[in-house]
């Protein structure tokens, strides 16, 4: 394990002493920023202060564009903005919002001296920091320069544009993302409002959310975060409740329109979705944030229940993968080498004959690398560092390995995920064999490992068919045989307990009495045994009833602007479907029609992953970000629901560090924009500045704890996180729509 942490700790950025001595007349002009988040530093990250000034949960924080002030937004509902140079506070804003702030921005070319915030009671609120001279700096109360009152549902995100001081766009659960220009108007009258002609709207989403790739848009889409590209300022990237991140070239939308008119979604030029993802028919899986890289490359989505992933936003390369809604089914599980046509062939080559001095020093280390990860599949530990290995050479060095490397590789990773079986480990797992088969078609380590990958997933009589194709591949007589009779074996007994339990299920009344899951009662459970075990089916009740419910446990939802809302606590929301246009229609005035089922409004091809980030869990605020750190964005970091957050290396996807930044919840993290600083917050009062400590060399920052228990338990959240109980008593008047009229609101219940 010593050889192995020294391989953890090298790194692809070289030697800090190298860049400190280039920087001269004539070096590289990115030298500075290769300089801001070097690795030796990320690994030196600590604590710096604890900055106070809050009386609640700090929602949002930002950077100012030259770093010298930091922006904060809180439950108290007050924006407080920050020095750099001593953290001091300022100004501290009252802004009148009656609910959560959740957002918080500079107006860019203001000279720091616009402010907006966006809050729970649905409003934006700019304020003019100019009004303040001659006052004492901190200012307890101030009129706001302009209201816009046009959102129906809670404000989530703020974008600007980098040099434009005349407009902030805001994102809305309500289903609108709205462009408000201050040159044109001060204020807005509040949504519902009989003389409410508000033309703000920029894009119009109230139809256009989906479950899978391949659904037309039709449900209402709750927008959680928005980005604007630095780069390109035309391209606008959008995530909500479904599991689609949306990008838009604002010049192709259409003009700004009334709230009063509901519209058909316009195209996104393209979409972004984990192709794992792409099919789950999830009703909870949704974006919680949404971000470019600063060259506009690449986008970061962050999942609530999952993962965080890495997209290409041009993905003519070979890192990312176009789909469509056909594809899905068929690149997640090929057909084993006995269905598929004979024109495949293998192409395993052996190492190159001759290599240069600096790739056999690389190949060296590759070896190391495999040897390691090789010994962890065997012995069924270390199965964190083995992937790691592993993905230290297909992602750093496999231009300078052969097929026949890549191939072991894969296959040896592939089985370490199914080993570790982390959340979606098993799809991974998936991706790997069949990279290893477009290698060498008929491998047999390949065809095993689906074969259980398969069976983890329930899929019997697909993983039966790669377990008879695996025989076929081997010696009757030999360990390998051994291999797949033992797989053969354990999927009878899975079809018998499958066989045994549908029988079982057929007894409802035996149910009566006990403690039952939402997912227990309100979804049917899979009777092709083709789902994931991770995911159930639609409600029974699919067109007549849908169920809305987030977990709160850091107060992101405490101040909900729906009255009674409980501190903490399990918003469940029933809606008929076919109430929804009736009840927007009465919020939002007319609607267009949205029978035609035309399916240009959405693009037929999604754009898949090229990384994941796995350590965190995100399960109890919908606010949490994952950020790119430093000019150059080589790492990534993300809250968590543990109090903790966590930096990977963009390139590899490995894990770097592991903070700990709050009692209860990370929510946002945000990166000095020229220094090696990073702020945090959460559910704390305070926020957290970080910056490199000499001392501060090891993995953990704060208390110590085992990494991997600390990781474990985060995954095994993230599993069970929409496992909810309560009464059957309580649940069963839902499932048998025993509501009275009107009683159709949100619905509010301590949580245990």
């Amino acid at each position: 394990m010593d050889a192995a942490e020294k391989l953890r700790w090298r790194f692809c950025d070289g030697s800090v002493t190298d860049l400190l001595d280039a920087r001269s007349l004539h070096g590289p002009p990115d030298v500075t920023k290769k300089m801001q988040f070097h690795s030796s530093l990320v690994q030196r990250l600590a604590l710096e202060k604890e900055i106070e000034g809050h009386e609640g949960c700090v929602n949002a924080i930002a950077w100012n564009s030259n770093g010298s002030l930091l922006i904060s937004g809180s439950d108290d509902t007050r924006v407080n903005i920050w020095s750099y140079d001593n953290q001091e506070l300022l100004h501290e804003i009252d802004t009148g919002h009656s609910a959560n702030v959740f957002c918080t921005k500079f107006v860019p070319e203001t000279s720091d001296e616009v402010v907006v915030s966006g809050a729970g009671d649905a409003e934006v609120r700019v304020f003019n920091l100019s009004r303040l001279s001659g006052v004492r700096p901190r200012e307890i109360s101030m009129e706001p320069a302009a209201v816009y009152q046009c959102h129906s549902r809670r404000v989530k995100k703020l974008a600007v544009e980098v040099g434009n001081p005349n407009v902030v766009w805001s994102a809305s659960e309500d289903g609108t993302l709205r462009q408000h220009d201050f040159r044109e108007c001060s204020s807005c009258p509040r949504a519902g409002s009989a003389n409410q002609e508000c033309r703000n709207v920029l894009l119009d989403l109230r139809c256009g959310a989906k479950k899978t790739l391949a659904d037309l848009p039709r449900q209402p889409l709750a927008f959680k975060s928005c980005d604007i590209s630095s780069v390109r300022p035309h391209q606008l990237l959008v995530g909500g409740s479904d599991a689609f991140a949306r990008l838009y070239d604002r010049r192709m939308l259409p003009p700004l329109s009334s709230c009063q008119t509901r519209r058909k979604p316009p195209p996104c030029i393209k979409m972004f979705c984990p192709l794992h993802l792409a099919e789950t028919r999830k009703s909870n899986l949704h974006l919680t944030h949404v971000a470019f890289s600063l060259d506009g490359k690449e986008v970061l989505l962050s999942y609530s229940g999952e993962h965080v992933y890495l997209f290409d936003v041009d993905p003519d390369n070979m890192s990312s993968v176009r789909y469509t809604a056909d594809d899905v089914r068929d690149q997640l599980c090929l057909l084993p080498f006995h269905k598929e046509p004979a024109t495949k062939k293998s192409r395993r080559n052996n190492f190159p004959a001759k290599a240069t001095s600096r790739n056999s020093s690389r190949v060296d280390t590759v070896k190391k690398l495999m040897q390691f990860a090789i010994k962890s599949l065997e012995s069924g530990t270390n199965l964190m560092h083995g992937i790691e290995a592993c993905c230290e050479i297909l992602e750093a060095m496999e231009s300078d390995i052969d097929d026949s490397l890549i191939y072991d590789c894969l296959c040896t990773r592939g089985g370490l995920y199914l080993k570790r079986r982390w959340k979606n480990d098993v799809y991974m797992a998936i991706r790997d064999c069949n990279r290893a088969r477009n290698i060498d078609f008929t491998s047999f380590q390949a065809h095993l490992f689906m074969a259980e990958a398969l069976l983890q997933l329930g899929r019997l009589k697909e993983a039966c068919e790669y377990a008879e194709a695996a025989r076929s591949l081997v010696p009757s007589n030999s360990v390998s045989a051994k291999q797949v009779e033992n797989i053969k074996e354990r999927l009878a007994a899975a079809e018998h307990e499958k066989n045994k339990k549908d029988q079982g299920n057929t007894n409802n009344d035996a149910r009566h009495g006990r403690l039952l899951s939402l997912s227990d009662l309100l979804f049917r459970a899979d009777v092709s045994g083709s789902s994931s075990q991770e995911g159930r089916e639609d409600s029974d009740y699919d067109d007549d009833m849908e169920l809305d419910f987030d977990t709160s446990v850091s107060g992101d939802e405490s101040r909900d602007s729906d009255p009674g809302a409980v501190p903490g606590s399990l918003s469940l929301r029933f809606h008929r479907r076919e109430d929804e246009p009736n009840e927007q229609s009465v919020e939002n005035g007319s609607i267009e029609s949205t029978s035609n089922a035309d399916s240009a409004y959405e693009p037929e091809v999604a754009i898949d992953m090229k990384q994941r980030y796995v350590a965190h869990c995100n399960v109890g605020t919908d606010i949490k970000q994952a950020s790119f750190l430093g000019e150059r964005g080589d790492f990534i970091a993300s809250g968590s629901d543990d109090g903790r957050w966590f930096i990977w290396e963009k390139r590899t996807g490995r894990l770097i560090k592991m903070l700990a930044g709050d009692g209860a919840v990370v929510n946002c993290i945000q990166s000095h924009p020229h220094d090696c600083a990073v702020a945090t917050s959460g559910i704390d009062n305070t926020i957290k500045l970080w910056t490199p400590d000499a001392e501060a060399t090891c993995m953990v920052a704060g208390p110590e704890i085992d990494v991997l228990s600390a990781i474990e338990n985060n995954q095994k959240k993230l599993s069970r996180n929409r496992e909810l109980f309560l009464p059957f008593e309580y649940l069963e008047r839902f499932r048998m729509h025993e509501f009275a009229e009107g009683s159709l609101h949100p619905l509010e219940c301590a949580q245990t």
